[in-house]
């Protein structure tokens, strides 16, 4: 978005300020300007001077020696190639000292322009220099009129020793803005200079738009449908009748050159010209090219084919808005009109549409068509319906000013559904609170009217007008409080409430010890993609008709290798052992916190189950039990003080079956560890014994606990006895723990198992275990008679085992 200030001042005439001035304080309250550009840079000493008298070089057939009249006296002599300058013109006159922006050939523009010295020309001396457009840093599409080469011819009018650089309109700066796509009225020169306005605290006058139309009824020419009132929600339309053609006015042209705009004729530069005041997009069509005198808005048909007005033929479907006449479309709606309406040179009554289309529908019709232009570019954001009759108004008030033509009078006007302005509960104490600031209530008012906001004190609701789509909440409006009060006066202060608790949630608390007792057992860190492939469930050798294969799978994945989500985290783990084993390192130990993602259902209906695992994978030093321990490290140190149990029935089939366990805390399966199948070790390239662990976080988290309560140290002592025993192969050892927990009364303290031997010696289809046991009370010294009294109850719990002392 460029606009030029001096068009900005037209609607904010008492602001006085510098280029610079200006962009800092416009970026400041959220209008950025990402650069300017003086038109004037370089333009020094150029006044308007007239040609008093011309005569031969005598020493070159091309030059001319003038005598140049420049309102200061003497006549200046200034000698010229210039084929297009004669007697009694004006022009612009660069003197002794004086700068040009650039060369007469049109190019790149020199950093410090040219200096201009007198001098002498085949022996004739020069005083100064007369300039073409090019040489005053300008061109052909901002002066139309100005000749291909050679001078620039000045009105007759114009007055001797005038500043040529202002009578040029050169007096000026163009403003290049980064608007945001919700401001949408920022689009416009309107709401750029109302933001100006409020920026620099001056008044901001709209243009002011006037009553137009002679005594006759639009609708006794044209009739216009709207079949798609969802993809069009306003549509109007006015006609002019006798159109004359003709160049727009300079102030016009060069308004619209320095928004970038080329200046063609009056019809087509009033169009251009609302567009870029209202950023309201118009469009004209050729009153007798439209069969039956009618406009339809309806969607096209799959297969059509239309021709634009730049000529190419565009394939449309049924989702593209079009703009038809009786017969036949006329235009891609918010996009380009058609070939087969275009205003021509023959033209006598058109009829101007000025239309709300739906942002998203022109969005993708313009990707469909590869057509993207200025007027799709506006619609795509979402324009204000509101804007669209005044916009027309506008431009047939200018056909009436500029003599153009003869506004028919009426209006046809299909407004489906009204947008009304939008009401924010307005609470000043909480937009404090949340800027850290102590505004006072009327000062934030203030600022609101500024910007065209009103207020209503008795339900404290500010009215936001219908062009402000960006606002519908307090904290937007404490946006609005803060760029006009500045941004840079927020005093800084620190966020209050529940974040400056600094504790993290419980959750990731648990999380936060799981790392540190890897971390403390000699585990690294590692992190695995979420995305992986179907591939890896047979590479884990699990069943085909296993929940794990029931995956979330990527709408647009980057390959079938990244084509699932995961629901078990092994292959993100084994994939890292594999690549440490092959590159030779021994004795490696890797965690990862991550989720897996379990769906709910299949298909998928809604989110599934994320759940975050704790995955512990190692080979080299360490087996089974070192990875039990480390399981076991993590339950203490998380409050979970119950001995968990180990299952080995558990279905694990990427397990060594003799080697893996459940592992079940107070009768839930909270995960699983064990020693990797050989066979998964070979698909994985591991040529090492491999032992994992998974623990599932949610399950944990529920047992878990930091509350921690101190026991004194022991007043009276223990006593130990260690039994040695002939133990059945089947009984596990989780077995006999549980007998001595459960037989061993207040007086148990602790267990250690201190010995496992099978052998020769030992009864076939049994194996020897030996265990001490410590007793003690809290309030006394054990007598032998307890203790003996504990140990019988224990051994007979053990006997149901078939259990026996050994001998």
């Amino acid at each position: 978005m460029n606009t030029a200030l001096s068009w900005i001042k037209a609607y904010v005439p008492d602001l006085d300020v510098t280029a610079q001035e200006y962009t800092d304080a416009m970026t400041l309250t959220g209008t950025k300007v990402e650069g300017f550009e003086r038109l004037d840079k370089n333009l020094e000493k150029i006044v308007v001077g007239q040609i008093l008298s011309i005569e031969r070089h005598p020493d070159a057939d091309k030059l001319i020696i003038c005598q140049v009249d420049i309102g200061a006296g003497e006549p200046v002599q200034i000698v010229t190639g210039a084929p297009n300058v004669k007697t009694g013109d004006k022009v612009p006159v660069v003197l002794d000292g004086g700068k040009v922006a650039g060369g007469h050939d049109g190019g790149p523009l020199p950093e410090d322009g040219i200096e201009i010295k007198k001098g002498k020309l085949r022996g004739i001396e020069s005083n100064g220099m007369m300039c073409s457009i090019e040489e005053l840093g300008s061109d052909r599409d901002m002066y139309p009129l100005a000749p291909e080469s050679g001078i620039y011819i000045l009105p007759e009018d114009t007055r001797v020793g005038a500043d040529a650089v202002e009578v040029l309109g050169l007096r000026d700066v163009v403003f290049e803005y980064e608007i945001t796509s919700n401001r949408v009225d920022c689009y416009s020169v309107v709401g750029i200079a109302r933001e100006a306005a409020a920026t620099f605290g001056k008044e901001f006058h709209p243009p002011v738009v006037k009553p137009t139309g002679n005594g006759e009824d639009i609708n006794d020419y044209l009739k216009v449908r709207v079949e798609n009132p969802e993809l069009c929600p306003r549509y109007c339309a006015r006609m002019v009748k006798n159109i004359k053609l003709a160049p727009s006015p300079e102030w016009m042209q060069r308004r619209l050159a320095a928004s970038g705009i080329r200046p063609i004729n009056n019809i087509v530069d009033i169009t251009n010209y609302v567009m870029e005041e209202y950023g309201q997009p118009m469009h004209a069509f050729d009153y007798d090219t439209l069969a039956g005198h009618e406009i339809v808005v309806k969607c096209a048909k799959d297969g059509d084919v239309f021709q634009t007005l730049d000529g190419q033929e565009r394939k449309l479907d049924g989702t593209i808005l079009m703009i038809n006449d009786g017969e036949k479309e006329v235009g891609i709606a918010g996009i380009m009109g058609g070939e087969n309406s275009k205003i021509t040179d023959s033209v006598s009554t058109m009829v101007f549409e000025s239309a709300c289309f739906n942002g998203t529908n022109i969005r993708l019709s313009a990707k469909k068509v590869g057509l993207r232009t200025d007027a799709s570019g506006k619609y795509e954001k979402g324009l204000d319906p509101n804007t669209a009759k005044e916009a027309v108004n506008r431009a047939c008030q200018l056909i009436e000013e500029l003599g153009a033509g003869e506004v028919i009078g009426g209006i046809i006007d299909i407004y489906s559904q009204k947008r009304e302005e939008n009401r924010v509960p307005f609470d000043p104490e909480k937009i404090n609170r949340l800027l850290g600031t102590d505004i006072a209530e009327d000062t934030m008012i203030s600022y609101f009217k500024k910007i065209d906001l009103d207020y209503d004190p008795c339900s404290k609701e500010v009215i936001v007008p219908t062009w402000r789509q960006d606002l519908y909440r307090m904290a937007d409006l404490a946006e609005e409080v803060a760029r006009f009060y500045g941004y840079d006066k927020i005093p800084t202060t620190l966020p209050s409430g529940e974040a400056t608790t600094g504790k993290l949630p419980y959750e990731l608390r648990i999380q936060e010890v799981a790392r540190e007792t890897a971390e403390f057992c000699g585990f690294s860190q590692g992190m695995t993609y979420s995305f992986e492939s179907p591939r890896v469930f047979d590479k884990l050798m699990i069943p085909a008709d296993s929940r794990l294969r029931r995956t979330v799978e990527i709408s647009n994945p980057l390959g079938e290798d990244f084509s699932v989500m995961r629901t078990t985290p092994l292959n993100g783990m084994l994939t890292s052992l594999s690549t440490n084993y092959n590159r030779r390192n021994k004795d490696v130990r890797l965690y990862e916190m991550a989720n897996v993602y379990l769906p709910k259902a299949m298909p998928l209906t809604e989110l599934p189950d994320e759940r975050m695992q704790f995955t512990l994978g190692m080979y080299g030093e360490g087996d089974f039990f070192t990875m039990k321990g480390v399981v076991e490290e993590f339950f203490d140190r998380v409050g979970m003080n119950k001995k968990p149990h180990y299952d080995p029935n558990g279905d694990h089939p990427y397990l060594h079956p003799g080697r893996k366990a459940d592992i079940v805390y107070e009768g839930v399966t909270v995960g699983y560890l064990g020693e990797l199948h050989p066979d998964v070790a070979d698909n994985y390239k591991i040529g090492d014994r491999a032992y994992v662990a998974v623990i599932d976080m949610p399950s944990v988290i529920p047992f878990t606990t930091f509350d921690r309560k101190y026991t004194g140290i022991a007043k009276f002592p223990a006593v130990t006895r260690d039994i040695s025993m002939v133990v059945p192969k089947n009984v596990l050892v989780g077995q006999i723990e549980d007998v001595i927990e459960q037989r061993g009364g207040k007086v148990l303290e602790s267990y250690h198992l201190f010995d496992i031997y099978e052998g020769a010696q030992v009864l076939a289809g049994h194996k020897s275990v030996a265990y001490s046991i410590t007793f003690r009370a809290k309030d006394h010294t054990l007598e032998e008679k307890e203790v003996t009294s504990v140990m019988n109850k224990i051994l007979n719990g053990l006997s149901n085992l078939g259990i026996e002392l050994r001998a």
